[in-house]
């Protein structure tokens, strides 16, 4: 069995920041990419960013030097950074990770449970 928690998430005002976090725990023999995805209200779930087990991150325009993802593979942990928050980040932040749960087994993807974040004054 796998899990993926998140925490961090809640209420902030416009221009501040939050921190998520994300730590995969479980039967776990290696993690490849891990990312952050968002959805919010009547819109499809889109990706924010990702990032490699080497450290190699991509992140979707709207987020573009203002959010930064990070991980500690030695905790299995990725965090996600967001900083200037705008309104229109309000959603629930979702967790993802390509990992094998053995030698043997395929890679495959897991999700948390979300976490939400709304950005209001």
């Amino acid at each position: 069995q796998v899990q993926l928690v998140e925490s961090g998430g809640g209420l902030v005002q416009p221009g501040g920041s939050l921190r998520l976090s994300c730590a995969a725990s479980g039967s776990i023999f290696s993690i490849y990419a891990m990312a952050w995805y968002r959805q919010a209200p009547g819109k499809q779930r889109e990706l924010v960013a990702a990032i490699t087990s080497s450290g190699s991150t991509n992140y979707a325009d709207p987020v573009k030097g203002r959010f930064t993802i990070s991980r500690d593979n030695a905790k299995n942990t990725v965090y996600l950074q967001m900083n200037s928050l705008k309104p229109e980040d309000t959603a629930v932040y979702y967790c993802n990770a390509d990992l094998k749960r053995s030698a043997a087994t395929p890679r495959s993807f897991y999700w948390g449970q979300g976490t939400q974040v709304t950005v209001s004054s």
